[in-house]
């Protein structure tokens, strides 16, 4: 890593430097269902004392049905599905396509709106950090500046998906060309929630998310991490990690024909 100090050319301020990500999509979601990929996630649980207790992992092919990535589970545990388990996925995703084949104007709308709303808790990212400029890293062969976010102490969040923000802290790699987040590592520092309060992570949790530049278009997901102390449904308190894992992308054309991607 580059101290900022140390940069031959004068960057813009940490703040501005947020502001300007925040315009554009981190995950790349319209770019992402260019491409078909791999994704592997394994959940990985503790014992009080640090012992491994159970590992389980799904591996999904995320395909594009009627211009939006559907997952299609093709291996449980490493090993490809059973004769009849694969016969069930592959008739999931045939009645999943038939159903997209119907979608209309207003049902893109309606989708394009939620995950619209789902976001709007991020432009609360500018108010309540405070952001420091600690230098620059080459990733993916790309110059990104590395940002320290620190929550500002009493800050009252808006949008009530925004009271996480208030509860983690951490660093974000964001790529100078284009102003992406390729990069970013958190820690806990209350307990937060998902999926309903379901999956709740501890204090001391942490989160990280990479991405990398795939055919030199594009940057594209390869990792995240969670790791802490976690409760299920409320109810089961465990030690636990989960691991996603994505690759093999392969550039999807409306011809449906698959095109290898070099940078795998």
């Amino acid at each position: 890593m580059r101290p900022a100090a140390a940069q031959t050319t004068a960057a813009p301020s940490a703040d501005a430097i947020i502001r300007k990500s925040l315009a554009r999509d981190f995950f790349n979601y319209e770019s992402i269902k260019n491409y078909t990929y791999a994704e592997r996630e394994e959940d990985r649980e503790y014992t009080g004392d640090g012992k491994l207790k159970k590992t389980e992992s799904v591996t999904d092919e995320i395909l594009i049905l009627g211009g939006r990535p559907y997952e299609k589970k093709i291996a449980k545990d490493d090993k490809p599905l059973s004769e009849s388990d694969a016969r069930h996925e592959q008739e999931k995703m045939d009645k999943e396509a038939a159903k997209r084949e119907h979608t209309t104007d207003a049902d893109r709308a309606k989708i394009e709106k939620d995950r619209a709303e789902e976001r709007a808790y991020m432009r609360e990212i500018p108010d309540a950090y405070n952001f420091r400029l600690l230098g620059e890293e080459e990733i993916s062969g790309k110059p990104a500046w590395i940002i320290e976010a620190d929550p500002k102490p009493g800050y009252l969040p808006k949008d009530s998906k925004a009271k996480l923000l208030t509860k983690v802290r951490g660093k974000i790699w964001i790529d100078q060309g284009e102003f992406h987040w390729v990069k970013m590592e958190a820690e806990v520092l209350d307990p937060i929630s998902f999926g309903l309060g379901l999956f709740r992570i501890g204090q001391g949790g942490i989160l990280r998310f990479e991405q990398k530049r795939v055919n030199d278009e594009v940057w594209l997901p390869t990792h995240i991490f969670i790791h802490g102390d976690a409760r299920l449904a409320y109810v089961k308190k465990m030690h636990a990690e989960i691991e996603i894992t994505y690759s093999d992308y392969r550039k999807f054309q409306s011809d449906s024909r698959i095109i290898s991607d070099a940078d795998k």
